[in-house]
């Protein structure tokens, strides 16, 4: 089975989370903290294997929210008053703050890793030699186009999320996907933009990783028929004729 990368001809690597109650054998513990939990995105895009514990995800107190991660009422002082500079510059209203989606499970240790290059196997199945497990959630980041042909593989594979496109925050994408067991789509947020350095073209789409299999199977359907089409609609389109 064709990748997600391939098949979408993604410039950046997808990535695959986990979030599990102890470090995995054999894995590093991230070498740096990240100013941002999504910065931990970056890395792993770029090849990196290593999990995080809950400490390493306090320097962005709006990602610390998303992810459940337990803080200190000094800690959640700060939140609160980075919640109120943005409810200040109007960024955010306070009726937002309650519907941010987070994870239902204090985050104890996370595990961030270039999605695997071998198939995913359906939830159930005995894993094959070399294989992973399904991570809890698969990050792509992607063009318009690369994320619309995500979303009509998914709408396919009967797991598309119900809810618009997500804004500010991005991180809040995972939760909303691993809480839904549905895919999940942001735009990006201008802190994302700063800290994973992701263009201003790209946004980010979730899929819950027992999804993940189906939705690399529709997919694979969903872009030779997306190319056959637009090969119709540009025919239409020259053959157009002008107005009398």
């Amino acid at each position: 089975m064709m990748r997600l990368q391939e098949l979408l001809g993604l410039s950046s690597a997808p990535v695959a989370i986990s979030f599990v109650d102890a470090p995995p054998a054999g894995v590093p513990r991230v070498s740096a903290r990240e100013a941002a939990g999504c910065g931990y995105w970056r890395r792993a895009a770029q090849g990196e294997t290593f999990y995080t514990v809950a400490d390493d995800h306090k320097g962005c107190p709006i990602g610390a929210h998303t992810h459940n991660v337990p803080l200190s009422a000094g800690e959640q002082e700060e939140l609160s008053g980075l919640v109120q500079l943005m409810v200040g510059m109007s960024y955010l209203k306070p009726d937002e703050v309650p519907r941010i989606p987070t994870r239902k499970t204090p985050l104890q240790v996370a595990v961030y890793a270039p999605l695997a290059p071998n198939p995913q196997p359906p939830p159930g199945s005995p894993l094959a030699p070399g294989s992973q497990p399904p991570p809890d959630v698969v990050l792509v980041r992607g063009t318009a186009r690369q994320l619309m042909l995500l979303s009509e593989a998914a709408q396919a594979a009967g797991v598309a999320g119900h809810g618009p496109a997500l804004g500010r925050p991005t991180c809040a994408v995972l939760p909303e996907a691993i809480n839904s067991a549905r895919t999940s789509a942001s735009f990006g947020c201008v802190g994302n933009r700063v800290y994973t350095g992701a263009p201003d073209d790209e946004g980010y789409f979730a899929i819950p990783g027992a999804s993940l299999a189906a939705v690399e199977e529709k997919l694979a359907l969903v872009a030779q028929a997306n190319l056959a089409l637009e090969q119709f609609h540009r025919a239409r389109a020259a053959a157009a004729s002008p107005l009398p």
